[in-house]
């Protein structure tokens, strides 16, 4: 049976949706139906193709009833992060595609523009939906598109972001109709932390109070009791009524904004009638979901941190695919972890610190041997550092764990809440480089040319599992500063992963083999590509040397300028953008040398990388093994 004749066969309506104009000739009868098929279908193709699973599974009735209820894509749908989106991406013409998501040249796993008209925004990153949106919302109007509806789907942990509250403040100045969708499942990747969060798990309303404002509303308006300029007042007015009959304060409506809910988001009948509802009301206005994450798929439902991405797994049965790893190099998170641990037992000043990922960067590790020293702020990246720079400031001495990509949202707190003071501050920066199936917006490219450039900071990446401990027991001695140590998604190089710990001298890099001719410098992991390239090339008779920098900053500026001098050419690699990194501190000391050495840089050049596995990008990007072998050899 061919894939088509299986989809005919085992989804009848979803098989004859194309579109959403598809969806929308349905009877709204039919649309439990076409939900379960959904559910269905996600579960068939992320049990071969793995995804991020859960999300996506709780939110199909919110995706089915919107596209059910809107005009899209001329109505506007912004979802935040992504995760969610699946349901949305198989009802928009991409169901015959979907077996090909997160992969080279095929679909990107997370909303993205330019992968179809009906993604409104990218959407890689937690809490950018609201301002996202209302930046749609107040576009429509200053162009005349007032009957233009705008909607941002948005979750209960993502809203605890500051981003979103920026968002939800300004939406409540701002002239805009825009529609706030918050889906809550009361998780996030772990469990959502945070005093926001309680808050919105516990909130409830009266819905026959919100069915009896809302015609009380329209009734005065019709009759010419109030009008638009008289709305705010009778807003206050009402939260001030409503608080008073419920003993309780709403803080959406505090800000002006209109509260509905909380609702059954898997009651999707019941969600296109509130839909229906609302969607021409101006103003302002937040409809409350509550979902279950991995809804519909038992084990999701009874795991859902583990069933955010799972991997592969039997769709019968729900047994998840496990690779052997017997006499196989751990995670390069988990010997952070452990490492974490260890120093934390000799010195009682280190603490740690995440940002809504404790099992991603396995500081979950540190939570379970000392969970008062442990600190996971939700997601609040800028908050994180901020907060790092007060316990620093204190006598602590801060681990902070976050993937590179997100680190990009605290970058001014790096400057002027660490840098700025020198406080001794680590960074431990997760995924650092091409991280594969997650692609674009979830790759660490810039963090080496972003860090590189501010005063004071350390730079470092570590080849291996050894030098990552070595430079976690080194960033954490006396006088030290800001220190940054960057690492990669996935597996290391080192069975034997745990070494006697050992000062790594800063500013020292070192020299892994010697040649002639040509002298390749390398920083991180990469160097690993390196190592089998050159070694394969030695074979050949071709014997080039092999410089391991460690730093980026400091950088080991006596050995480089001992490489220009005694090499016709220098090769600089590294698993991040080429410009800022380490190919440009190397061409500032050959441009100083006047010497007749020749540049070649590897790495990314200026081009964002769409989704593929690790290597095919690589390849792409030239600093796969056979890459290196073809430059170091035409050089040679």
């Amino acid at each position: 049976m061919t894939e088509n004749e299986y989809i005919q066969q085992n989804f009848p309506l979803l098989a004859n949706i194309d579109s959403p104009a598809d969806l929308k000739k349905l009877p709204v009868e039919k649309l439990p139906q076409v939900c379960d098929e959904l559910r269905r279908f996600i579960v068939h193709e992320t049990s071969t193709n793995p995804g991020h699973f859960a999300s996506s599974m709780g939110a199909v009735e919110i995706v089915v009833a919107l596209h059910y209820v809107l005009d899209t894509p001329y109505d506007r749908i912004v979802w935040d992060v992504g995760h969610q989106a699946y349901a949305h991406k198989i009802l928009t013409g991409r169901r015959d595609m979907f077996n090909k998501n997160r992969t080279m040249d095929g679909l990107s796993g997370f909303p993205n523009p330019s992968e179809s008209e009906y993604d409104t925004f990218i959407a890689g990153h937690a809490s950018n939906s609201i301002s996202a949106a209302l930046g749609m919302s107040v576009a429509s109007k200053l162009s005349g598109n007032d009957e233009r509806k705008v909607v941002a789907v948005i979750g209960d942990a993502s809203i605890s972001g500051g981003l979103a509250f920026e968002g939800i403040n300004n939406a409540a100045m701002q002239d805009n109709n825009l529609l706030i969708v918050l889906n809550d499942n009361d998780m996030s990747i772990d469990r959502p932390v945070g005093a926001l969060s309680h808050y919105i798990t516990n909130m409830s309303t009266s819905k026959r109070y919100n069915n009896l404002r809302y015609k009380s509303y329209q009734f005065m308006r019709r009759h010419g009791v109030i009008g638009d300029s008289g709305k705010g007042i009778v807003l206050r007015f009402n939260n001030a009524m409503k608080s008073l009959l419920t003993g309780q304060q709403n803080i959406f409506e505090g800000l002006n904004i209109r509260y509905f809910g909380p609702f059954d988001g898997h009651d999707v009948i019941k969600l296109v009638k509130t839909f229906n509802e609302i969607k021409d009301m101006t103003g302002p206005k937040l409809i409350h979901l509550h979902t279950i994450k991995g809804k519909g798929y038992e084990p999701a439902e009874k795991d859902p941190t583990t069933w955010h991405a799972p991997g592969k797994f039997n769709e019968e049965t729900g047994e998840r695919v496990k690779s052997d790893t017997t006499g196989k190099p751990l995670k390069y998170q988990d010997v952070f972890g452990k490492t974490l641990v260890e120093l934390a037992d000799a010195n009682d000043k280190i603490v740690g610190i995440t940002a809504a990922m404790p099992g991603g960067t396995s500081i979950t590790m540190l939570q379970e041997a000392y969970p008062a020293r442990t600190f996971d702020v939700g997601i609040s990246e800028g908050h994180a550092v901020t907060f790092a720079g007060g316990l620093a400031k204190d006598g602590l001495h801060p681990f902070v764990a976050i993937y590179s990509s997100f680190l990009q949202r605290g970058y001014d707190n790096i400057i002027h809440d660490v840098a700025i003071a020198g406080l001794p501050v680590t960074f431990c920066i997760d995924r650092g480089g091409l991280v594969g199936e997650d692609g674009v917006t979830h790759h660490g490219l810039f963090d080496l040319a972003y860090l590189r450039c501010i005063p004071g900071m350390v730079v470092s990446a570590p080849i291996n599992e050894h030098d990552l401990r070595d430079l976690m027991y080194t960033s954490q001695l006396e006088g030290k500063g800001p220190f940054a140590i960057r690492y990669p998604r996935g597996n290391g190089v080192l069975v034997d992963w745990h070494n006697e710990m050992k000062e790594l001298p800063v500013g020292k890099g070192r020299v892994l083999r010697r040649g002639e001719n040509v002298a390749v410098l390398s920083l991180g992991n990469i160097g690993n590509n390196v190592i089998k390239a050159l070694d394969r090339l030695a074979e050949e008779g071709i014997n080039a040397t092999h410089c391991d920098m460690i730093y980026l900053k400091p950088l080991d500026e006596s050995l480089v300028k001992e490489m220009i001098a005694t090499h016709k050419h220098i090769v600089t690699i590294e698993d991040g953008t080429v410009m800022g990194g380490l190919c440009s501190a190397v061409a500032e000391l050959v441009a100083q040398s006047h010497g007749e050495c020749t540049l070649t840089r590897l790495g990314v050049n200026d081009l964002f990388i769409d989704q593929g596995t690790v290597s095919q990008q690589q390849s792409k990007c030239g600093i796969d093994v056979d890459s290196i072998m073809s430059t170091v050899k035409n050089l040679y």
